[in-house]
């Protein structure tokens, strides 16, 4: 199916292969949906009203520019037909209790919920003394992004991410980016159904090199995670998580067996903070890092610094120090600049000589990949040999125009640089150069 035009001669390589790759997704959206229709149409409550509005929704979705369709989320069209669609599915982590009570054993919330109760997240409901995730093959967001958007810059640069979600989180950010389909029940949000082994086939037409469970919390859909990441090993595709990393130690290992690589937002190192902004706690976050370090999975740190809330160098002298103790001095840290947003639209956005001073504290204390994120065109977001000092990548925003690594080691100097790297680096080499 050919769904538009494109002049080669003066559309930018990268630019071509995203239009080629959107036009694939919604060849397959297309199909998707309506195999989907086949399959539940005798157990759906559709009338040929919502049907035929479904359907044309679904379908105007190919008239959309490609850049509409990767910054709007491609399913995002199908519809209010899909509201209050939920997906049961018995949860793996709970225990029962007396009176059909039961006890969430997914978080350290350990939410103990009554019958037809819910916990914390919204996502995890008992009925009858049986607990279910709502969400299980019911993302309600999915886009096609570079992998640096994550951010994961030292995982595959320069490749793309089937991107991910479904509805719900265990912590309540007042800054969340994405408060519209991290914060409200399933139910009050669309939704679609997408099969684990339906997001593989999604991810590998579309020339994605990883599946991204992202936008909200993956951890309070860990069932759909896991099966996402077992079907998508068997196609040959990896799949990373971008996570808070609130979680109890059981779920995180089964994740962590099936999956390549994890992103933690560590959002302060003060637990005040934590309770106060996130209403949650510091400790658990501290132990899933560790936990994630001793697993061997690659993982990569975001800090989201927030003017006189959590910018203090004391406070991040501190947590250099942790992370240097405890994780070691190769963990990539991503000193990300804060914009107003949810319910903190009055605090300004981080001043760009805040982020300076607290990279050049992170360089000084001997993390070797610090970075400074959402300032496109700063330097301090790209990599760099920490032995000779010669650029190794080369990046804008989420562009990447050079990579300068090869077998895992400085181009330059020999120097080993950590990062899961690949041959793929040396095939996206020529779309972006």
């Amino acid at each position: 199916m050919r769904l538009r035009e494109v002049n080669t001669k003066t559309t930018p390589a990268r630019t071509l292969t995203q239009a080629r790759e959107f036009d694939t997704l919604y060849t397959i959206v297309l199909t998707a949906f309506f195999d989907n229709i086949n399959a539940d149409f005798n157990n759906m409550d559709f009338s040929r009203r919502e049907f035929l509005k479904a359907s044309l929704a679904c379908a105007s979705c190919l008239l959309l520019p490609g850049g509409v369709a990767g910054a709007s989320g491609l399913y995002d069209e199908l519809g209010s037909a899909w509201k209050g669609n939920l997906g049961l599915h018995e949860a793996r982590y709970y225990t029962k209790l007396e009176g059909n009570r039961v006890r969430c054993d997914l978080c350290p919330r350990q939410c103990v919920v009554p019958d037809g109760g819910r916990g914390y997240c919204r996502v995890r409901e008992n009925r009858g003394g049986t607990y279910y995730s709502l969400v299980h093959s019911h993302p309600c967001s999915a886009h096609v992004d570079p992998i640096e958007k994550k951010p994961f810059f030292h995982f595959l640069p320069g490749t793309s991410a089937f991107s991910l979600a479904a509805a719900g989180c265990n912590m309540a950010c007042k800054f969340c980016q994405n408060w519209q389909i991290s914060q409200p029940a399933p139910e009050d949000i669309r939704s679609f159904k997408l099969l684990p082994s339906g997001c593989a086939k999604l991810a590998k037409q579309a020339n994605c090199d990883s599946v991204a469970l992202t936008y909200t919390e993956p951890i309070v859909y860990s069932e759909y995670v896991q099966d996402i990441a077992r079907a998508s090993n068997e196609a040959g595709i990896k799949t990373v998580v971008i996570s808070a990393g609130y979680i109890k130690e059981k779920p995180l290992l089964d994740m962590l067996s099936k999956i390549s690589a994890i992103k933690i937002d560590l959002k302060s190192f003060s637990n005040d903070y934590y309770k106060r902004i996130c209403n949650t706690t510091l400790g658990p976050v501290l132990e899933t890092l560790k936990t994630i370090k001793a697993s061997g999975v690659w993982f990569e740190i975001v800090n989201l610094i927030l003017p006189t809330l959590n910018d203090s160098l004391s406070e991040h002298k501190q947590m250099f120090e942790w992370i240097l103790s405890n994780l070691g001095p190769a963990v990539p840290v991503h000193l990300t600049r804060f914009h107003p947003t949810y319910k903190m639209k009055r605090l300004p956005s981080t001043p760009k000589s805040t982020l300076e001073k607290l990279h050049k504290l992170a360089k000084e204390m001997g993390l070797r990949f610090p970075y400074i994120g959402n300032v496109p065109g700063n330097p301090a977001e790209n990599t760099y040999c920490p032995k000779c000092g010669k650029l190794l990548i080369e990046r804008r925003g989420f562009e990447v125009s050079s990579v300068n690594i090869v077998s895992s080691k400085c181009r330059f100097c020999g120097e080993r640089i950590e990062g899961v790297w690949s041959s793929t680096i040396e095939k996206r080499r020529a779309l972006v150069g």
